[in-house]
């Protein structure tokens, strides 16, 4: 492994950086935004440490010492060998999130290799196919919530068509000293045991939120209109490259400079809605790979998703501002001229309310749903011609009838034109119609069949399945044919956003843009909502398919998909 470490950016550190040797130096409290690792052969380490925010001391699990784990950057069209050792005292692993590599170099234990044991070393070596801004991270048990997570910048092989003059890598990620085990038996016991912010009557009294209809309403239907996020500030404090927002890290720039933000949502569990008060973003990038330029003031960011943005700041302090979308907390960081200095950071705004469109009311456009008896809709009470059960298990046949289905959305409708919950007033808020591919996409035949895939939950039992169908009790892998397209059309059962990712692929949006459709490995689907892509089935193998919360893919959201030659298959 070779290190590339500016003068200027040892220089830029100072003594800052000496009171954080749990950090790499691009993330250090003072960060020049120069790359610091290269190379094609780099050794890994993943052992235990603790780690300090905002003055507090917790256990965590680092990568060479440090979270999050060092900046790997890597060349399209060299060959990387990545020795990884497991020091911990339990099996480890690093899937590297979005890169097209040969299936047994994944990173899945169970799926695509056995795992990396204690006190040994493993080697991964693939090529390297691609360019754009990824991530790694631990596929083993909870060990991403323990810090088990580092960004991937990988640079084009020819010129890089996005102009910047210089860069910042941003990690979004959450941490709590509350142990990840703990987390999940607390969420087992209670679905909202983090939930700080329900209704209140004080709240009521004061004319605030929903009515006492809308109230009654909801309650007969077990519904919690203030259930947006599973974990919370309750638990959480939101970290920038490892940092609280008492820490507050800063990256340097000089006035006028096109500085290119890759921004990483590595949390286990939080959506953030990131925005730079006073200053436009330029999203120039998404999971990797370019877009048209786009102009927005504000974006939401799912779990495992990146975006690259460009700015161009005047000679004055900014706040970089990751707020959760449950709008309970937020990340925080500073983009500045010089050292020392800081920007206000805004008070956290109000927090979202669902809405009937997220319990899968969407297709009642104005329907009038204040004066509407939902209490019978809960037991399948007929209003006119149309049947609103919220547990209709004919509107989705696909769907088996287990307790991980709380409810089915009556109505689902295609949400990318929206921003995400909370963003509905933001106007100029990004969203999926909104991106576009820079180059023409690599396969546009039609797709040869389609598929639909039911993303369904009990929040009360804390299940969350595909098809109502926990990965405990999966019998057979979802098929692909090597080579075949199909379109695959996710429904939100739920009352939460899923962000939802396909190992080894990327597919394409089905948001009208034809030939440059946008192209994700992970993609948010939100409440009540149906998200529709084109996939080819390019890469032979198992592959993991699950939501990116983590607790909820360790509560059962995940699936095998297989991707076999005809001749194998049979």
């Amino acid at each position: 492994m070779t290190r590339m470490i500016d003068r200027r950016a040892l220089l830029a550190v100072g003594g800052a950086a000496a009171l954080a040797p749990w950090l790499p130096l691009w993330a250090r409290p003072v960060s020049s935004g120069l790359p610091t690792v290269s190379g094609t052969d780099i050794r890994l380490k993943i052992a235990h440490r603790m780690l300090t925010i905002d003055g507090r001391t917790s256990h965590a699990i680092g990568i060479n010492g440090t979270i999050p784990g060092p900046l790997v950057r890597l060349r399209e069209g060299t060959t990387v060998r990545l020795h990884v050792e497991n020091a911990l005292d339990e099996d480890s692993s690093i899937h590297w999130h979005g890169l097209i590599l040969p299936f047994h170099m994944d990173g899945v234990p169970g799926i695509s290799f056995p795992g990396i044991a204690p006190g040994t070393t493993f080697t991964y070596e693939f090529p390297v196919q691609q360019s754009g801004t990824y991530w790694y991270h631990s596929h083993s048990g909870l060990q991403e919530q323990l810090g088990h997570y580092g960004p991937i910048v990988i640079d084009p092989a020819g010129p890089d068509p996005v102009e910047h003059d210089r860069e910042h890598v941003i990690v979004l990620s959450d941490h709590s000293p509350m142990h990840p085990h703990v987390i999940f038996k607390k969420l087992k016991q209670m679905g909202g045991y983090f939930n700080r912010q329900k209704q209140t009557l004080g709240g009521l009294i004061a004319g605030e939120d929903q009515t006492l209809g809308e109230r009654l309403r909801w309650g007969a239907m077990r519904m919690d209109p203030t259930d947006i996020s599973d974990v919370t500030a309750a638990a959480y404090t939101y970290l920038v490259n490892g940092h609280g927002p008492q820490d507050n890290w800063t990256g340097l720039f000089r006035p006028g400079e096109r500085v290119r933000l890759r921004i990483i949502n590595a949390s286990a569990m939080s959506i953030f809605n990131v925005r730079i008060p006073g200053l436009k973003m330029i999203v120039v990038q998404a999971d990797g790979l370019n877009v048209r330029p786009v102009t927005v003031g504000e974006f939401q960011i799912g779990v495992a998703e990146t975006y690259d943005v460009i700015v161009v700041p005047e000679d004055r302090a900014y706040t970089l501002v990751g707020e959760t979308s449950d709008r309970s907390g937020m990340a925080r960081a500073t983009l500045a001229p010089r050292a020392g200095m800081t920007a206000p950071a805004p008070p956290l705004r109000k927090r979202p309310l669902a809405t009937m469109k997220d319990m899968g009311m969407g297709a009642m456009g104005g329907m009038d749903h204040a004066t509407m008896d939902h209490g019978a809709m809960d037991h399948g009470g007929d209003h006119g011609a149309m049947k609103h059960s919220m547990r209709d298990m004919d509107l989705a046949p696909t769907v088996k009838d287990t307790p991980a289905v709380q409810s089915i959305s009556p109505m689902p409708v295609d949400r990318t034109g929206e921003a995400g919950q909370g963003l509905e007033d933001v106007e100029d808020a990004l969203t999926y119609r909104d991106l576009v591919a820079l180059d023409r996409n690599p396969d546009t035949r039609t797709p040869s069949r389609s598929m639909e895939i039911h993303l369904t939950g009990n929040m009360e039992r804390y299940m969350w399945a595909f098809d109502g169908v926990k990965m405990n009790a999966v019998k057979d892998p979802i098929p692909f044919r090597l080579g075949e397209r199909v379109r695959v059309t996710l429904v939100n059962d739920t009352m939460m956003t899923h962000p939802i990712h396909l190992h080894g692929h990327f597919f394409e949006l089905v948001t009208g843009k034809g030939d440059h459709a946008p192209r994700k490995h992970t993609v948010n689907v939100q409440p009540g909502g149906k998200v529709t892509f084109d996939l080819t089935a390019d890469a032979p193998g198992d592959w993991a398919f699950h939501c990116h919360l983590l607790y909820h893919m360790h509560a059962g959201m995940m699936q095998v998909v297989t991707v076999r030659a005809p001749e194998d298959a049979a």
